[in-house]
């Protein structure tokens, strides 16, 4: 067990290594945060510290610095998340607002998200099962051409062009009407379903075309998507290519990956912010970096977002500000 000044150490250590990127010794320690200590005291906190693996020591003449394990402690020892400023918050609900789809909000919420942390971040798109089909239409274009647009209650708009046999007006007007009784309202996934269950037979000669450009798009939209922001960041982190670019880049190009390393971190804390600390996490090449991940939308078909980045990283205004934003983005998308 460690007592409150031990813990009081090692958050200045953290403090001051995540500010500076340099080794943290005792008497600077001592005279930044103006302890009321000795600094053989707080340098005797700090071996002790180091011996039950909350600090490490790079060079023997030099500093420490914090571990997987005294991050860890760091984090769960933030007694709150802090708020964000009435101002971060304007600026948040600022760059959102105006978006017209679905695309534009995850656009819109991984520049965000990449801008104001610095870091890599990462946007799940909503889950399948959070998105109903809201309106199906059929445009003819040309005597053999229609337009097939699927409208999603996100806002997404897909569209897609047919050569189809010749139609009548009334032909279009009787699909459109059991097209939208059958898969209207419905989540994707059984709007899917009830497409299928349409027997062309009976209907006008343009509907095997339409029913199949319909499905060919829902089915689409049942794909876990995910869009990445920031990777520019990493120009920062040059010393530390082989540890902890390279796999970060390499990672980036994985779909999959990325999905389960979100998924995973943000089911530790379901509805609040999680983070996951270097060796926490599941996928050993980025086992050198944090994941700071939240969920927003539903509670019973969440996505994700979040942040990769080093283990030096500010946890607090990170936290803070991967939850404002899931909880804004959460909002945003109900209230459209």
């Amino acid at each position: 067990m460690i007592d409150d000044r031990k813990l009081d150490v090692l958050r200045a250590v953290v403090t001051d290594y995540v500010s500076s990127r340099e080794p943290v010794g005792s008497k600077a320690l001592v005279e930044r945060h103006r302890m009321k200590v000795s600094p053989a005291t707080v340098r005797n906190d700090m071996a002790a510290l180091e011996e039950e693996g909350y600090l490490t020591q790079p060079h023997t003449s030099a500093g420490r610095i914090p571990t997987d394990k005294g991050y860890r402690l760091f984090v769960d020892r933030i007694a709150q998340v802090k708020p964000l400023s009435p101002a971060e918050r304007r600026a948040i609900s600022t760059f959102l607002d105006g978006a017209v789809d679905l695309d534009d909000i995850v656009t819109r919420t991984v520049r965000l998200l990449a801008m104001i942390t610095h870091q890599v971040a990462l946007v799940q798109y909503p889950a399948v099962g959070s998105v109903r089909v809201r309106h199906v239409e059929l445009v003819t274009l040309a005597p053999q051409t229609v337009m097939v647009i699927l409208i999603t209650s996100v806002g997404s708009i897909h569209q897609r062009s047919l050569l189809v046999p010749e139609h009548s007006a009334d032909d279009l007007a009787l699909l459109r009407e059991r097209i939208n009784s059958a898969v209207g309202a419905r989540t994707v996934s059984t709007a899917l379903e009830a497409l299928r269950g349409l027997d062309p037979r009976g209907l006008p000669s343009v509907a095997g075309d339409v029913l199949g450009a319909l499905d060919d798009m829902l089915a689409a939209d049942t794909a876990p998507r995910i869009a990445v922001g920031g990777v520019p960041n990493l120009s920062r982190l040059g010393a530390e290519f082989d540890t902890t670019v390279k796999p970060m880049l390499e990672a980036l190009e994985e779909q999959v990956v990325l999905l389960k390393l979100l998924g995973a971190a943000a089911a530790d804390l379901p509805g609040d912010v999680a983070v996951r600390i270097g060796e926490e996490n599941p996928y050993g090449p980025l086992r050198t970096t944090s994941v700071v991940a939240s969920s927003y939308g539903p509670s019973d078909s969440p996505a994700h977002l979040g942040i990769v980045g080093p283990t030096r990283m500010d946890y607090p205004s990170m936290m803070a500000i991967v939850r404002a934003v899931a909880r804004y983005v959460g909002q945003f998308l109900t209230e459209g």
